[in-house]
């Protein structure tokens, strides 16, 4: 059974090399602004998921994957010398969309923020239906307790 301890840092050494080679040997035109998010790695250290975002249009996103895609090999003999496994991980490339769900809950944000303000806007005016304290007080309890004892008519003691 592999340490997690020991998977963590081969994905956290993975992401580190991956977004070097990037940056610095790749040299495909179709490759965009990308930043290289996260990656994750199997127990068995066989497969490594690489999560990536480009800034830009879905134009921009599809020549970058592309531009990965052809470069996969070159990724993963790096990754698999650099980390001196018997076995180099086979590489994935998955764009992250965290920008997109980021802006979405935002807007889910926004809109909760406008409903809670007409909320407290309408609750300003409400006036009670019945009375304003619906609720017997103490003072009034005590004076139907007086009553009580008077006998009432047609009962004599």
């Amino acid at each position: 059974m592999t340490d997690p301890a020991k998977v963590r840092r081969h994905a956290e050494r993975i992401r580190e090399l991956v977004a070097s080679v990037v940056r610095s040997q790749i040299k495909d035109p179709r490759l965009g602004m990308i930043t290289i998010t996260d990656a994750r790695i199997t127990a068995d250290l066989r497969d490594a998921t690489v999560f990536y975002t480009v800034l830009g249009d879905a134009a921009a996103q599809a020549s970058t994957a592309a531009a990965l895609e052809s470069a996969k090999g070159m990724l993963r003999s790096t990754v698999g010398k650099a980390l001196g496994l018997r076995h180099s991980p086979t590489l994935t490339f998955v764009l992250d969309d965290v920008q997109d769900q980021v802006k979405h809950i935002d807007d889910l944000l926004a809109a909760a923020r406008t409903a809670d303000a007409e909320v407290q806007r309408l609750a300003a005016k409400a006036q009670y239906a019945g009375e304003a304290q619906p609720y017997r007080l103490d003072a009034e309890d005590e004076g139907d307790e007086a009553e009580d004892d008077e006998p009432r008519g047609g009962e004599s003691r």
